[in-house]
This record gives C-alpha cells, sequence and structure tokens, in this order.
C-alpha cells in the first residue's frame, strides 16, 4: 500500500476566526490509517476548535480533506451534565441507532458487543445515565461512539475527570480496539505520558503549528517549555518520572 493510498485526511492551511479573533492559522498536517495522533497544547490553544472544523461545525479558511465516505466517531470532553439526561444507557444508544440498525435483535448484539469491548456489563443498558458513575460514563460515551464501527475516533480528553486508574483502564481499552481494527485515533490530551506511551504522531498546538511528528522527536524539553511555559515544564516533567 503506497503512502496515498494510507493517507485518511489532509489538512492544509487551516484557519478559524471568531468575531475577527483570530483562533487557528496556517495549521497544516496529515493522518494515516492506523495513526494514533495526539493534539496538545496550553488551555485556549484551539485544540477543539481544531476538532470541530474537522468535524465540519464551524466555518474555517484553508482545506480540510477527508477520505471519501469516512465514518467518523466522537467522544467529547463534555457532554451535558448527566441530571440534564434523564435516560436510561440503552436510550442513549436508541437515539444513535436508529439510523445505524434496522433490526432489533442486530441492535442489541451490536450495543451489548460495543460494552462489552470496554469490560462493561451489558446489564447497564437498563441504569439510569444520573447514576453512572464518571469512568462508567465515559466508557459508555466510548461504546456509543464506535458503535457502528466508524474508522476514525475523535477524543477530546477522553479521560477527564476520572481517576488514575479509571484513566489507564480506559487508554487500554483504546488501545486494544485500535489493535484490533485497525482504527485510526486522534485525542486531544494534557497528559505527556500518555502521549509518549500510545501515540506515534503528536501535534503541538497554540493557535498555530509549533510541532508535528514523532513524541521523541518533537518533544523536546525546550519544545514542551516553549508549549506550556517553564513552570508547566516542570510540572509535566515531575508528574511523567513518577
Amino acid at each position: 500500500m503506497n503512502n496515498n493510498q494510507k493517507n485518511i485526511l489532509n489538512v492544509r492551511d487551516l484557519s478559524v476566526s471568531f468575531d475577527n479573533l483570530e483562533i487557528l492559522k496556517d495549521i497544516s498536517f496529515s493522518v494515516n490509517e492506523g495513526d494514533f495522533l495526539a493534539i496538545i497544547g496550553p488551555n485556549g490553544a484551539g485544540k477543539t476548535v481544531l476538532f470541530k472544523a474537522l468535524m465540519g461545525l464551524i466555518l474555517y479558511d484553508g482545506e480540510i480533506k477527508w477520505r471519501e465516505n469516512i465514518k467518523i466517531g466522537y467522544v467529547p470532553q463534555k457532554l451535558m451534565e448527566k441530571a440534564e439526561l434523564p435516560l436510561t444507557v440503552k436510550e442513549f444508544f436508541i437515539l444513535k441507532s436508529k439510523k445505524l440498525f434496522f433490526k432489533d435483535r442486530q441492535l442489541v448484539d451490536s450495543i451489548t458487543h460495543e460494552l462489552k469491548s470496554m469490560d462493561l456489563n451489558p446489564s447497564i443498558l437498563n441504569k439510569q445515565l444520573t447514576n453512572l458513575s464518571r469512568g462508567q460514563m465515559q466508557r459508555v460515551l466510548i461504546s456509543w461512539a464506535i458503535l457502528g464501527h466508524p474508522a476514525v475516533l475523535l477524543f477530546d480528553e477522553p479521560t477527564a475527570g476520572i481517576d488514575i486508574v479509571g484513566e489507564e483502564n480506559v487508554y487500554n481499552m483504546l488501545h486494544k480496539i485500535q489493535n484490533e481494527r485497525g482504527i485510526t485515533v486522534i485525542i486531544i490530551s494534557h497528559d505527556l505520558n500518555v502521549v509518549f506511551r500510545y501515540a506515534n504522531n503528536v501535534l503541538c498546538l497554540n493557535k498555530e503549528l509549533l510541532c508535528y511528528g514523532t513524541p521523541e522527536q518533537s518533544l523536546t524539553s525546550e519544545q514542551i517549555k516553549k508549549l506550556y511555559g517553564e513552570s508547566a515544564f516542570y510540572h509535566h516533567l515531575h508528574k511523567d518520572n513518577l
């Protein structure tokens, strides 16, 4: 397979402005099949805005070119307060699945399969979303995102608000799913340990593209200082050496 056949996304000279305020400027990068791309940067760097542009949810200048007929799954950093969703897990899945499935048995089997892939017992289908722990809710959201077998998964801080053990479990399961299905993963993360452990490419963003390449080559101490500042650099360094 040549590089053109592997390519799944090309972004060229992407810029986004809101009310004449420039949020992203001249961002260019590409993603191949099976990549695990981590997007990192300080708060306000434009990471979530980049995701919204990739999904066609906002206006932008430049070019975003996905492979034709690509299917994308998305897990937001925060869907909304669970109290605002008076639904069971099953009802939550049905909101999406009506467009994907035509037979009830196929639907139940598919949902069950995705829940099990995230180490969730199918009995959780009868629980109210408001009664789930943060870790359970996040795994339900990931199961929801992979229903229908998308080729690409976009995750905005997939373990935000989850404890260290839960975070480790989520990333291990994501890595397992990626290996089994050959999917492409693009995540927004603040955890450099996760970047070095799972990502084959990293994109450093602070309104502009500061680095793009393998973590080993791109995330030098000088680049991390430039991205996060001196004090944040030592915080990341200390955390990653724990």
